[in-house]
């Protein structure tokens, strides 16, 4: 029978394990797409066993998921670590909206977008998909709020940052076949003075040509 102290090293080479596979998963979606990223190869690319794999995530649904969110919440962490590094004033918002950009144009964009696609069509994935991005969208929500330091009880708030987080999709998207940094950087720059604006406290909505340079 497993002592204490057998059981500790074993969870960790368990946790090790896990979390090989979710990083190998995510690089095949990326790099191979929803059709490419098959079990085995995540398993061969991870350097971990095929019986491993399964007994850890008995199906590819299960693996993509698990994936996704491990990496989510990762860079949810990632996120908060650099936003807390920004000096407070004017600028602050344009960090913060540079940060979110960055996010909607990485590696786990890339693999979730794969995702979205493939559940149109794949039963079992969107099942568990959608849970998940419900999950996602309200913490990406939540994380805005908190390091734009605004007060959702206002009006308007609500739908300033939820608009600020389809943009960003939006342009992640349009960025995906193509090089878009330069129309993406133009529209950001627009849109971050009308948040700024929308976000003021008392301030009424922006005027043509009341945009601030930077």
């Amino acid at each position: 029978m497993p002592t204490a102290s057998t059981r500790v090293p074993q969870q960790e080479r368990s946790r090790a394990t896990q979390a090989r596979l979710l990083e190998a998963t995510v690089e095949c979606l990326v790099e191979h797409g929803w059709s490419g990223t098959t079990t085995t190869v995540v398993a061969a690319r991870a350097g971990v066993s095929r019986g491993a794999q399964l007994h850890h995530y008995p199906t590819k649904a299960a693996l993509v998921t698990a994936a996704v969110t491990h990496l989510t919440e990762r860079r949810a962490v990632e996120l908060r670590t650099e936003a807390a590094a920004l000096p407070a004033g004017p600028r602050r918002l344009d960090r913060v909206v540079d940060l979110l950009a960055a996010a909607f144009t990485g590696p786990l964009f890339v693999a979730a977008l794969e995702l979205w696609v493939a559940a149109r069509t794949d039963a079992e994935l969107r099942d568990a998909l959608v849970p998940l991005e419900a999950r996602v969208g309200r913490e990406m929500h939540r994380l805005t709020v908190e390091l734009l330091g605004v007060d959702e009880r206002r009006s308007g708030v609500r739908e300033a940052v939820q608009a600020t987080l389809d943009l960003l999709r939006g342009l992640g998207v349009a960025n995906l076949l193509s090089d878009d940094s330069t129309r993406r950087a133009a529209l950001l720059h627009t849109w971050k003075r009308q948040l700024a604006a929308l976000l003021t406290p008392d301030a009424g909505p922006p005027t043509p040509g009341s945009a601030r340079p930077h």
